[in-house]
């Protein structure tokens, strides 16, 4: 994998979870990271963790906040990767969906990314190119119970990155999606008992479920220069879970 000395990656909901594994892994190959997350908190502790991380506490669907913590750290040295990691989930059958909680994750899901790539497209313009990389899910590709929401989102996921892929080739940025299977983090951890991730590990083909740092790698894969020509896709790492299915 490459060494990242000298690049700068920006990730948003990086306090925890799949975004502080990701924002480690760059910075542990030598990148220099901005983290950005509205859990100020966690985030100060995730800071604290990662050796050179700068702290944004910021909220996604803010366009002006997020605007600010990305010009922020930009201006500090220039901008090559950006992560819209950030992402807010409610199950409940779509008739029982409260408006505020739909509001929520769209404004989080899908313009928290619209913000951050309209944020870090010119700075990465002005590096000569670089990457975008949002992301989907597995959950795209079947159907799952009180999702309807989620699962629109990371479809739309799928539908922006194909989209700024095209139009964002001519200034060298390439755009890609991660699309990681069940993982285990903070927030997934309330949605299933010991029981149920014993069932959806037994589900997995890989009698497994993939982890954190197993996504970052894809993300480095994705920034590295051995992607040059990689670009609109959505890269899929669940183990094998989507070729099966639930069962």
């Amino acid at each position: 994998m490459d060494d990242f000395k000298g690049r700068r990656v920006f990730v948003t909901g990086a306090a925890g979870g799949i975004g502080k594994e990701i924002a480690a892994s760059f910075a542990e190959r030598g990148a220099a990271v901005g983290i950005a997350d509205i859990n100020g908190g966690l985030l100060a502790e995730t800071a604290a963790e990662i050796p050179g991380a700068t702290a944004y506490e910021a909220d996604v669907a803010d366009r002006s906040a997020m605007f600010r913590a990305v010009d922020n750290f930009a201006e500090a040295g220039g901008l090559d990767v950006m992560v819209n990691n950030a992402v807010y989930f409610y199950y409940a059958p779509l008739v029982d969906m409260p408006e505020a909680e739909v509001d929520k994750m769209l404004d989080i899901g899908i313009k928290g990314s619209f913000w951050g790539s309209q944020a870090a497209t010119p700075h990465i313009a002005a590096r000569g190119g670089g990457l975008i990389l949002n992301m989907s899910s597995v959950a795209v590709s079947f159907a799952i119970k009180n999702a309807a929401v989620y699962t629109s989102i990371k479809g739309a996921m799928d539908a922006f990155t194909r989209q700024q892929a095209i139009e964002l080739a001519p200034q060298g940025i390439r755009v890609n999606a991660l699309a990681p299977g069940t993982v285990v983090t903070p927030g997934t951890q309330a949605l299933l008992d010991d029981a149920g991730w014993q069932a959806r590990s037994a589900m997995m083909p890989m009698q497994r479920m993939v982890t954190g740092r197993e996504i970052a790698e894809g993300a480095l894969y994705l920034a590295s220069d051995g992607a040059k020509g990689v670009t609109g896709i959505t890269l899929k790492i669940d183990g094998g879970f989507t070729i099966v299915g639930p069962r």
